[in-house]
């Protein structure tokens, strides 16, 4: 059977960003497990157009975020049909960055009860550290809107209890 050749530094790119790149994925999702799986959603992407991306010199970490972006903005618009209900939960085992704390658990609990949107901008806001321009240019919406969804997101936190002002000054 053929093998396809591994494109020329996708390998060392994804063992060195991986951890970042799905700690990304689950502050978009709220979940450790679906940030997982849309990470190999952008890398999979990515090794798709590897060559194109113009590795070394371009930037495939900024590619892959922007393939899970829209993944993660499109799957609040579908409908989840696969869901099975059943009476008793599984025991859920203890792995991921989630696990390694009260307060990460607390912070990744909290995301995932925001609609995507806003926990989208707050992602790239605060934790990608983007500018309200730059978040309103890969998101394609105006920066008024990037303004209104942090807002109502951050209100949503602290109504929570999760975080507190200290300061009159902090949004």
């Amino acid at each position: 059977m053929f093998r396809r050749a591994e494109p020329g530094g996708y390998e060392d790119f994804v063992a060195s960003r991986y951890r970042e790149i799905v700690r990304f994925g689950a502050l978009l999702t709220g979940d450790a497990r679906l940030g997982e799986d849309l990470a190999q959603e952008g890398l999979i992407a990515a090794y798709r157009f590897w060559r194109r991306l113009g590795v070394p010199a371009g930037r495939p970490e900024a590619y892959v975020r922007k393939v899970m972006i829209r993944t993660a903005m499109r799957a609040k618009r579908r409908r989840w049909r696969d869901e099975v209900p059943t009476e008793e939960l599984p025991e859920e085992s203890p792995r991921g960055f989630a696990d390694q704390s009260d307060l990460s658990v607390q912070v990744l609990a909290s995301l995932r009860r925001l609609p995507a949107d806003q926990r989208v901008v707050l992602v790239l806001r605060f934790w990608a550290d983007a500018s309200e321009a730059e978040v309103a240019q890969t998101l394609g919406i105006a920066v008024g809107t990037v303004k209104s969804r942090t807002s109502r997101a951050l209100a949503a936190l602290r109504a929570s209890g999760l975080f507190v002002e200290t300061s009159k000054e902090i949004p």
